[in-house]
């Protein structure tokens, strides 16, 4: 049953409890090839290793005690080699739309973290928390995952960066966030993934690939190539290179602004790449994979909501092959932008329309948990 209060923080021990310890690894990182070599190299027969798989993925169990099917001295040797679970919840709040976030908090010793960032890490444990979201609708439950501790971006509108890049999530511990979310009350299977949580994903590129192989694999989450969803505030040569990753996704960039300027005005990242060296590769993205790109633009209250911003981003949608996500800007606390009036947002809306441009208004959910687009960040244990 859903909390009365939409900020209501869930008892922890109604989330499964993180499995960590020396020297062991999560089945989280592995796919069906890498993990039948390291049963096989421990002396186990080379089924154990879709066995393991399905009792994790098809049937939710990480307690290898609960693998009926495995022998116990297997068992004893997978518990002595693997681990399951690495996050533990430490809060679980549900919005007064359904949507619910997890605040998990990581163990140490298995996050890539940047060199720049290890003095940080060291001791402080708030530094390795993220957020994740399902978002329920009619016909579908999608998980916005993030694949960073922080981000490097510092967009200016967008709570994730406000504190920089802590490390890169491990493929596993991306794949976790899904497999608890289709795990929380009242979601059963997981149909879409985004990666619009917190972090530049195409930063991570090896560990977000990975992950995506094992969401969409048989073995694993099953869940379809065209409802995997990456976001990236654009990063060309990474986007280039996810033109010959082999499972067909589906690409969002990002954009925020039609003018360079006012782009690196509150994008930082922006000052690395032109709007038009973006779009050439994403140019390059629909003709080598037949995807047309989703445009998103986060509009701000009275910076990038006039007409002539309109006319212009209809002009650059033109250019190819793409439709248009208009969002309307979710507040954060010490960040100086407003949210654009209703009127503004529709009107925005109805000039790229005259231009022939498929765009639509994502609504806002889980606002009242900060659990919008723009609004995840690291928050202290409460």
């Amino acid at each position: 049953m859903k909390p009365s209060d939409p900020a209501q923080i869930a008892p922890i021990t109604s989330h499964p409890a993180p499995d960590v310890g020396p020297g062991r690894t999560s089945l989280f990182e592995f796919d069906l090839a890498s993990l039948t070599a390291e049963v096989e190299g421990m002396g186990l027969p080379r089924r154990t290793a879709p066995q393991l798989l399905k009792w994790i993925y098809e049937k939710g169990v990480t307690d290898f005690e609960r693998m009926s099917d495995l022998s116990k001295d297997a068992r004893a040797q997978i518990a002595a080699r693997f681990a399951t679970l690495q996050g533990t919840v430490i809060r679980h709040q549900v919005a007064t739309d359904d949507t619910q976030k997890l605040l998990v908090e990581w163990a140490s010793g298995d996050d890539e973290v940047p060199a720049e960032s290890a003095l940080r890490l060291a001791g402080t444990a708030t530094d390795r928390q993220t957020e994740t979201v399902m978002i329920p609708a009619e016909d579908r439950r999608t998980a916005c995952v993030s694949s960073q501790v922080g981000c490097p971006v510092g967009c200016r509108f967008c709570a994730s960066g406000l504190g920089g890049l802590d490390g890169n999530l491990t493929a596993g511990r991306i794949v976790e966030q899904v497999w608890r979310l289709g795990r929380l009350p009242g979601v059963g299977r997981v149909s879409n993934v985004v990666f619009m949580g917190m972090g530049e994903p195409l930063a991570n590129f090896n560990n977000v690939t990975q992950a995506i192989r094992i969401l969409n694999a048989e073995w694993g989450l099953g869940i379809g190539a065209r409802r995997i969803t990456v976001s990236t505030v654009g990063l060309p040569p990474a986007i280039r290179k996810l033109c010959t990753f082999e499972i067909p996704v589906t690409l969002a960039l990002s954009l925020h602004a039609p003018f360079d300027e006012l782009r690196r005005q509150i994008i930082p990242w922006a000052e690395y790449s032109t709007i038009e060296e973006l779009l050439d590769a994403c140019q390059e993205w629909f003709v080598k994979t037949g995807r047309e790109i989703t445009l998103e633009y986060i509009m701000l209250g009275g910076v990038n909501d006039r007409r002539e911003h309109a006319e212009e981003l209809a002009r650059l949608a033109r250019t190819m092959r793409a439709n248009v996500n208009l969002i309307r800007y979710n507040e954060v606390a010490g960040v100086p932008y407003t949210r654009p009036r209703s009127d503004d947002v529709h009107a925005f809306q109805e000039v790229l329309r005259g231009k022939h441009v498929n765009v639509h208004i994502r609504a806002s959910r889980g606002r009242d948990i900060a659990a919008a687009c723009g609004q995840l960040r690291h928050e202290a244990r409460v």
